[in-house]
């Protein structure tokens, strides 16, 4: 297939991207205990082998029935998993109880459909259904972007923190990254494609920014 080295290539990219962003957003984890700081690295870490997922499924090695659509499938969990911790993020009155609850709920069940998805594709995804499929989880996953660039950009606003006040934006590059891919999988367009996937890496990169100026430099700061 035509561009397969490059789409490759950013997929690569953008998991790296996704596994460093899990390595800095973990670090309130480790220092409290809280499991509502969760959350994040766990969203990116999915999203991470989303991509991982994505750059596999261009190897011959790497095959199973409707494979390009698993990938979308472990995308689209991943969005709604970020999407949900922005939900719970919003009071800090919400049960701890069910936060914990949450988190053990969807990991069980993206344990449970990975798995499906690998033994019996067919099952979640059937042949037949592709081109719906393919359409409806990009719509999925923009509606979910969607969501958290609105509520990131509230909650920013609300704190004026000019520390992560980039976040939605980030958020913003990732949703018109998305809908271009959208309209790539609607209409076939190669521009839109590679232009979606430009934009997914610069959203990442804002993030990659953000989070380092966050937790790395401020460590730098404490140790002083």
């Amino acid at each position: 297939m035509p561009y397969d080295i490059e789409r490759i290539t950013i997929e690569v990219v953008s998991a790296i991207a996704c596994f460093i962003l899990v390595r800095f957003m973990i670090k309130p984890y480790r220092l409290t205990g809280e499991t509502r700081y969760l959350g994040l690295p766990f969203g990116f870490g999915i999203l991470g082998a989303s991509y991982t997922f994505s750059a596999l499924s261009f190897s011959p090695i790497f095959d199973f029935p409707n494979k390009s659509l698993v990938q979308l499938f472990v995308r689209a969990f991943a969005f709604l998993f970020l999407a949900t911790t922005y939900y719970f993020s919003k009071s800090e009155r919400k049960s701890r109880l069910l936060w914990n609850a949450t988190l053990g709920v969807f990991a069980a069940v993206l344990a449970i459909l990975v798995l499906l998805a690998v033994i019996y594709p067919e099952f979640l995804l059937p042949s037949y259904r592709y081109s719906l499929a393919q359409v409806s989880l990009r719509v999925f996953d923009l509606t979910c972007i969607t969501y958290i660039a609105i509520h990131a950009l509230k909650s920013h606003i609300e704190q004026s923190d000019p520390t992560t006040l980039m976040t939605p934006l980030g958020y913003v590059f990732l949703g018109i990254g998305q809908y271009s891919v959208l309209i790539w999988a609607i209409d076939s367009s190669i521009v839109a494609f590679f232009g979606g996937l430009t934009l997914r890496l610069i959203g990442l990169a804002i993030f990659l920014f953000v989070s380092y100026r966050a937790f790395y430099s401020s460590e730098k700061r404490g140790n002083r």
